[in-house]
């Protein structure tokens, strides 16, 4: 492909060199650089691209996008300077990929919690009624019957564009897509044309990156302030951040809610182990999904189905037969009726959704024993909280590793500890051995009891010292569970 027609819509400071030349691919990566290729100088938190343009240039790099021009140029290549090298990294990528995401219905799915149910659903759903589906999330990639593992919730934009050329190629009408907060900052959904965006909800999480929690407030909103007219935006009213999404977007607005009045209505009538009872304008229908949080995702598939011109009866129907995400109140039971909930919860709201959950349907004479960790190197400030809430709603916490990455797990287990009350203390265990602390739960229960194994979900590993051992919560909690019946 000519570099000419890649650089559509993208805004040039100053160019340097020819822009009839030919492009083989696209990295920002200069190790990947191969001839034939464009490098993006990107100025990363751990590095910055313009750090390594002599080496590329080494490599076979054709063209350079960057920021701040070098000062010695070679004449082989054409350089083209930039306000923001990320933004031009995801136009080009669209370009380079022949904009994928105008020949299909793309609709992204952003909040702190449910993005992964939504989406999956969503995925279930339109392939159940005879469409061909493609589904970008943080479980896994899926292009119709074809899995392809996941590294980030959302792709960076040259995977993300081919990713969704694949999808084209092989015929797909809709794709539902996560859309995190750290993909709208560092602008790696740019270029992409959304058919439609869903706002779940917003809580206390990515501090780390976001800084403040107004910032993440606003990078949730700048997805939707970027929508076209043409485009659906749909939010959840009982969110307080709800309908701030909306103040700026140009797309048709929308609203679901359980409490406030909203366009798309659902009530609980019904909330147990086996799933929910709920009443979705005017109709009521038996789900699957366990707890309140999973009425909110249900009804905004639902929601998100009618907008895209889906028949009422039919999407209702279908749902009511579908499970949810791995590793999303995932759960198992021995024939001690011991009952063991694997999920992903990682942030303190998350948390406390799961935990009022099982308090909402648990009879009252069971314990309800919890155990979950922090991650390392991620957002500090929740982790006291995240043990006070398991305490409040427990009535025994084990505190474990989650995912300590480069960090001395026992260190994140104390800054966890500091949010144990002294009330709370004589019900709570420290453990850093995950195993060893899904072990001790098991053993501490009694028939009735629900276990919660918090924070890791899907996953199918554990980090520690920044590699990667295998580990599953399901795997180990259904062994453990095995060995008391």
């Amino acid at each position: 492909m000519q570099l000419q027609d890649i650089l559509y819509g993208v805004t040039i400071q100053m160019l340097v060199g020819v822009t009839n030349r030919e492009v083989a691919a696209l990295e920002f990566d200069s190790r990947k650089v191969q001839p034939e290729t464009v490098f993006f100088a990107i100025k990363g938190t751990l590095a910055d691209g313009h750090q390594y343009i002599g080496q590329t240039i080494a490599a076979g790099a054709s063209v350079i996008v960057c920021e701040d021009m070098p000062e010695v140029q070679s004449p082989e290549v054409t350089y083209i300077q930039v306000e923001n090298a990320h933004v031009a990294l995801g136009i080009m990528a669209a370009n380079f990929y022949g904009n994928p995401s105008s020949k299909l219905k793309l609709v992204g799915i952003t909040g702190t919690n449910g993005k992964t149910t939504i989406a999956t659903l969503l995925f279930k759903l339109f392939t159940e009624l005879g469409y061909a589906v493609g589904l970008i999330s943080t479980v896994e990639n899926q292009i119709k019957e074809t899995v392809i593992p996941s590294t980030h919730t959302t792709p960076n934009p040259v995977a993300l564009n081919l990713l969704l050329k694949q999808m084209v190629d092989a015929g797909c009408v809709y794709c539902f897509m996560e859309v995190s907060s750290h993909a709208v900052v560092q602008h790696r959904i740019e270029g992409l044309h959304f058919a439609g965006a869903v706002f779940s909800n917003i809580t206390h999480d990515h501090l780390d990156f976001h800084k403040t929690f107004d910032n993440y407030i606003k990078a949730k909103k700048a997805f939707f302030d970027g929508l076209p007219k043409a485009a659906f935006a749909l939010t959840n009213a009982d969110d307080k951040n709800g309908m701030v999404m909306l103040q700026n977007t140009k797309a048709t607005k929308k609203s679901y809610a359980l409490k406030q009045m909203a366009d798309f209505k659902a009530k609980i009538i019904e909330n147990s182990f086996s799933g929910l009872n709920l009443e979705i304008d005017q109709l009521e229908v038996y789900f699957k999904l366990v707890g309140s949080f999973n009425a909110y995702n249900l009804l905004a598939v639902y929601g998100t189905a009618i907008l895209l011109g889906e028949d009422k009866m039919q999407v209702l129907t279908v749902l009511s037969e579908l499970s949810g995400a791995e590793g999303r109140f995932d759960y198992v039971a021995n024939n001690q009726k011991i009952i063991g909930i694997v999920d992903y919860a990682h942030t303190p709201d998350a948390v406390q959704n799961v935990l009022s959950t099982i308090a909402n349907i648990r009879k009252g004479t069971e314990q309800v024993i919890t155990v979950i960790g922090c991650g390392g190197d991620r957002d500090t400030s929740k982790r006291p909280v995240m043990a006070q809430v398991a305490c409040d709603w427990s009535d025994k916490v084990i505190l474990t590793s989650d995912n300590p990455r480069t960090e001395d797990p026992n260190a994140i287990l104390r800054d966890m500890e500091a949010g144990v009350s002294p009330s709370n203390k004589r019900k709570t265990l420290t453990i850093t051995d995950r195993k060893e602390a899904i072990k001790t739960a098991c053993h501490l229960a009694k028939p009735g009891d629900i276990i919660l194994v918090a924070g890791k979900g899907h996953e199918k590993y554990q980090e520690i010292s920044g590699v990667r051992y295998h580990f599953d919560d399901k795997e180990i909690l259904t062994e453990q569970l095995n060995l008391i019946s």
